[in-house]
């Protein structure tokens, strides 16, 4: 006999009434700052989808492409933290949603960063987003990203979330930004160059 697996329902209807709720199980308004943060982590992952997309119609994207994909897996885990308010959750679920505690992921970025900038002519000048579909997805990504970083602060602030998810906010819009200028590299597409009119 097989077994019956329950498929998840998309809608719930429990936030009809303008509420949700976190992983510890606390019920708050939908435009709570805590909600405003993974939204915007929500948006990233979703830019960051994208560009992948775009990557994958190249033949030099791959490399590429397989740092993106375990990002969009580290914005889960920062969603996850984030929806685990640090003061106000027990140690099971705070042992569960830790994000980076060695600052592993941040070292990686960095490395990553640097492996970019080896191949990147130095910058001289303000660029504008630009250089391809990829590239200029990306510069959307870098700049969502900046805005999940200033979501977060206040949440790290008060210590509702990890500070480790502000750092690696920052770093991750550092590498989405050379991210973006090696794809106009690689494609051939000059990078636009900021004139003062």
């Amino acid at each position: 006999r097989k077994s019956k697996i329950n498929r998840m329902k998309i809608y719930t209807k429990t936030g009809d009434k303008g509420t949700s709720s976190l992983y510890n199980g606390d019920r708050r308004d939908k435009d709570d700052e805590i909600f405003e943060a993974l939204g915007t982590t929500d948006e990233l992952t979703s830019n960051i989808g994208l560009a992948m997309e775009f990557l994958e119609d190249t033949d030099w994207g791959y490399d590429l492409i397989e740092r993106l994909v375990k990002i969009q897996s580290l914005l889960q885990d920062v969603g996850s933290n984030i929806a685990t308010p640090r003061e106000q959750s027990n140690e099971t679920r705070l042992a569960r949603t830790v994000f980076d505690i060695n600052g592993d992921n941040v070292k990686e970025l960095e490395n990553w960063i640097d492996e970019f900038d080896a191949q990147l002519p130095q910058l001289t000048q303000f660029i504008l987003p630009s250089g391809g579909k990829a590239s200029a997805t990306l510069h959307v990504s870098r700049s969502v990203c900046r805005r999940a970083e200033r979501r977060v602060q206040p949440l790290v602030r008060d210590h509702l979330c990890d500070a480790s998810v502000g750092v690696f906010l920052n770093r991750l819009s550092d590498f989405l930004f050379n991210a973006a200028r090696w794809a106009a590299q690689s494609q051939g597409v000059p990078e636009r160059i900021y004139k003062k009119l």
